[in-house]
């Protein structure tokens, strides 16, 4: 996000679309159906791109690896990210110094018809947390050499992502063993982020979608706007509210805010800080556990709400890391000094099993 239960699907097109290198992993892009986004009701394709590195040998070898998948922010894909964050020369280079061993990471995509699923289960837009936690995974497992096991399998997200990866990381704790959050948005209200944020305005005044995504980036209200579309086809959909098939915490008649405290219940079930409680179990069994945020932040709900949601996990004494970094919501990301080099994937290579540790 940045301010501007069955093995049923089939593999359709594996894209010819990939970079390597003598020394270096290669990057693959294929394209597949996913049967958890297959006949929804909200327009949504269901084909859907994932990018994979392989790590350096892996057409040689027999081996088999870990694979860790890296959810995508909002308004961007898996591309993108993949290409913004240098994710290839990273993860050659960090295999290459021994920071990681050699590792599948995978990006898959959940941009949709408003940029963002928010990795969350919806009866219009399809069950995007089982995309992840199904459908990706299982077409990982049976297209490559992973180590088919929760305990080999790590998730890791930044914004958007990094709410979809504590999310996910609850609901599918019998799927991934090891979760790291980068700067994870939206987990409660606070700050820029709540019912009284002036986008909600613009969202009721909408008559058509192209009223939403037409000024998506162009304002910090424009932007907002179009989170709380996503926010809203994810977290309280009715296809038979138009144009945006959803409902919203708050709607306006003239200058007057009129809550929906039905809505807003939904919202607040769909926070990652109100799911803590149910999940416990699934935390506990984690085998590792971090988030970080920067404390120049872009968005001042992603330091407030990552401090709350630590504490709570604390309270219920969930072991895990969480810490303050200087910098914003991007800029400590990438690089050999950035954030995914220097802790995410050393994290990663603690807590995963590999080949060699059986």
């Amino acid at each position: 996000m940045k301010y501007a239960v069955s093995f049923l699907f089939f593999v359709l097109v594996t894209i010819c679309s990939f970079s390597q290198d003598k020394k270096g992993g290669i990057v693959v892009r294929n394209k597949f159906l996913a049967a958890s986004i297959q006949g929804n009701q909200g327009g949504e394709d269901a084909m859907r791109n994932v990018s994979i590195y392989l790590p350096p040998g892996y057409g040689e070898s027999k081996e088999r690896y870990p694979a860790i998948y890296f959810l995508h922010g909002v308004s961007t894909t898996d591309t993108e990210m993949f290409d913004w964050l240098g994710l290839k020369q990273l993860m050659d280079k960090a295999i290459t110094t021994g920071r990681i061993r050699p590792t599948i990471l995978v990006l898959p995509n959940s941009y949709n018809l408003y940029r963002g699923s928010f990795y969350t289960n919806s009866t219009l837009t399809g069950n995007w947390a089982d995309f992840i936690g199904k459908d990706v995974v299982a077409y990982t497992d049976k297209n490559f050499r992973t180590i088919p096991n929760r305990t080999s399998r790590g998730l890791c997200g930044h914004s958007m992502g990094g709410n979809g990866a504590l999310k996910i990381g609850m609901l599918f704790a019998d799927t991934f063993s090891s979760v790291y959050a980068l700067s994870p948005a939206v987990l409660n209200w606070s700050n820029d982020f709540t019912i009284s944020n002036s986008a909600f305005k613009k969202t009721s005044k909408a008559k058509s979608a192209a009223d939403i995504l037409n000024v998506y980036d162009s304002s910090e209200v424009g932007f907002f706007a179009g989170v709380f579309s996503s926010l809203a086809r994810a977290y309280s959909p009715d296809k038979n509210s138009m144009p945006l098939q959803a409902k919203f915490p708050v709607n306006y008649i003239g200058d007057s805010a009129v809550y929906n405290m039905e809505v807003i219940k939904q919202w607040e079930a769909n926070f990652p800080i109100n799911m803590i409680e149910a999940n416990l179990p699934a935390l506990k069994s984690l085998t590792a556990l971090k988030m970080d945020w920067g404390r120049n932040e872009d968005f001042p709900h992603i330091p407030a709400t990552a401090m709350q949601f630590s504490k709570k996990l604390e309270l219920y004494n969930i072991k895990h890391f969480a810490e303050e970094y200087i910098g914003d919501h991007g800029n400590m990301l990438d690089g050999f000094e950035g954030r995914i080099y220097t802790e995410l994937l050393p994290f990663f290579n603690t807590y995963l099993k590999f080949e060699s540790d059986k």
